[in-house]
């Protein structure tokens, strides 16, 4: 990690809201992105004296990618429980071009998730010098026994309201997303509830029906998580909870785009039914992330990494990901019809959207956060800064 320094990029193929500025120019200055110009936009605006330059040989500058649904990476989780957990994963994804992210729990005891969300505001309290902290996803343990995925079946509950108001009142502004299964008891006041606050109520590990997800939809649901799996599939007759998640416009979708969770045909259609604006690429990546193959614990069960996939020891479950942000980037790109700019939008300005944060990040623009993604033509990682910062050394 580096200080911020004053940066003019050169040679760029710029990724904005208005499309891609070929050979283009960038200036970063105390953190924040100047200006964005075509090939000779310095010679007409000028350049403080001493500024470093750099030759992006062509290559993509892409806005930094924004991940709302991991857990882990490089031998840490989220459930440690630990400021040295999150800095470990922080540190590992940024690496990948991630440059801000969720805390993603999983379902456990009411005492782990407290913890989670403590480390987390003693982390945001600090310096964060790698991906930003931007919040938590609690996901669970409010969801299906049906649909338990790699989630702990020993922590699944019914809704618990009072749990969300004493969280949210020791830990103000902090949980940003909360996936559960609607057609459990009390699952509906939640949502209503969540809404209220500002919290994005998730679907998930959910056994709903199309109706159960309409109504929830209308009582203030307006997200669903690593969509395909782990929920009630597509019947001609019965829609189901993913029927209804690529009919409702009132619906953003994840996707883990790593080719084991979901089959390409499955994003082609989910990207038809959700994008522009309501797709988001996720990891949900867990510590096994950048480690390679082996045996490893998500939320006190087993799993076996092999050849890249994680699948739980006891039933063969896939349990999260090894995926990184620039990997799920390249994948969706390879597989359908979209652009390195439309893919962009899926990895960083809908989910800054989704949080509320695109005012200052998720696209490259004057006056925002200087968080940018560099990489060869062929979108190898060649760079990455947060906030004006170089995360790679």
């Amino acid at each position: 990690m580096t200080e911020k320094r004053s940066l003019l990029i050169r040679n760029a193929s710029i990724v904005t809201d208005q499309g891609v500025s070929q050979e283009g120019e960038l200036l970063v200055e105390d953190g924040k992105i100047s200006w964005l110009a075509p090939k000779g936009g310095a010679a007409e605006r000028g350049v403080p004296a001493g500024v470093e330059e750099l030759d992006a040989e062509g290559g993509w500058i892409l806005p930094g990618f924004i991940d709302v649904h991991i857990h882990g990476g490089f031998g840490h989780d989220f459930m440690d429980g630990t400021v040295e957990a999150i800095e470990g994963i922080a540190r590992y994804h940024a690496s990948h071009g991630t440059t801000g992210l969720l805390a993603t729990t999983v379902t456990q005891s009411r005492e782990a998730i407290s913890q989670v969300l403590e480390a987390a505001s003693t982390y945001r309290a600090g310096a964060m010098p790698y991906a930003q902290l931007l919040g938590v996803h609690l996901e669970g343990p409010f969801i299906s026994p049906k649909f338990p995925g790699a989630q702990n079946p020993d922590f699944i509950v019914e809704p618990r309201q009072e749990w969300l108001e004493a969280w949210v009142r020791d830990y103000p502004g902090l949980i940003k997303l909360l996936t559960l299964a609607p057609e459990r008891n009390g699952a509906l006041e939640l949502i209503e509830w969540l809404a209220g606050q500002g919290i994005i109520a998730a679907a998930g590990h959910t056994d709903a029906s199309f109706d159960q997800i309409t109504e929830a939809a209308g009582r203030g649901l307006s997200h669903a998580v690593h969509t395909f799996n782990a929920m009630r599939g597509l019947h001609h007759r019965e829609p189901g909870t993913l029927g209804a998640v690529l009919t409702d416009n009132r619906i953003h979708a994840e996707v883990i785009a790593d080719g084991h969770h979901v089959h390409p045909a499955g994003i082609r259609l989910l990207a038809a039914a959700k994008a522009p604006d309501r797709l988001l690429i996720i990891t949900d990546a867990m510590s096994a992330a950048g480690l390679g193959d082996g045996e490893y614990d998500l939320g006190g069960l087993g799993v076996v990494v092999k050849d890249g996939v994680a699948r739980l020891k006891e039933g063969g479950a896939l349990a999260g990901s090894t995926l990184t942000m620039i990997d799920a980037f390249r994948y969706v790109l390879e597989h359908t019809d979209l652009s390195v700019a439309e893919v962009s939008r899926l990895a960083s300005g809908n989910p800054a959207k989704r949080l509320g944060i695109d005012g200052h990040t998720g696209s490259l623009a004057s006056g925002k956060d200087a968080d940018f993604v560099w990489t060869s033509p062929q979108l190898d990682i060649r760079g990455v800064w947060v906030q004006g910062r170089s995360v790679l050394s």
